[in-house]
């Protein structure tokens, strides 16, 4: 399992050293990245489509709101007049599951356009210059990286997130 870090750098400098310290103590490279207002040398990483915005969070609830349409709907239609009584349970489940993938489909869509939620509040300082380095870093290693980066004083500690997807 995994936690993400947050840290604010102030400069180009400050995130090739936030990133060189990381790799040092066995922090992997493809869970290092930055997002930063403007373009970022090739060595630091930049946070990729599933980091800058709400698919994922879109694409679930879509699947929740879907799913219950879907259910919903299916179930109108067995009790609305039709002719094929044995097929009802099938009817149900074969709109409940459209509903699920339509549903997930079309607001995964909507969510692609939008920036994520969870970095708003570092947006402010994003627009200012300043480069958000966003770690994912093993539960058991996280008061060992926090103290590594913590001997830098320009290196701003910003917050914590454990609800990320064990993959890659």
């Amino acid at each position: 399992m995994r936690h993400r870090l947050f840290y604010l750098l102030p400069d180009i400098s400050s995130a090739t050293q936030a990133r060189n310290e990381l790799l040092i103590n066995c922090i992997e490279r493809r869970h290092i990245h930055f997002l930063a207002n403007g373009s970022l040398p090739p060595e630091l990483p930049e946070a990729n489509f599933l980091q800058r915005t709400d698919v994922v969070r879109g694409a679930e609830v879509g699947l929740m709101v879907g799913a219950a349409l879907g259910l919903a709907f299916g179930l109108w239609l067995v009790y609305f007049p039709f002719e094929a009584s044995s097929f009802k349970p099938a009817v149900v489940l074969l709109v409940t599951a459209f509903g699920t993938v339509f549903g997930g489909w079309a607001a995964s869509m909507v969510a692609a356009a939008i920036p994520n939620s969870r970095l708003k509040a570092f947006f402010p300082d994003i627009e200012a210059g300043k480069i958000l380095l966003i770690a994912d870093v093993p539960s058991r290693r996280i008061t060992e990286i926090e103290a590594i980066l913590a001997k830098h004083a320009e290196f701003q500690f910003k917050g914590e997130d454990s609800h990320i997807p064990t993959f890659p």
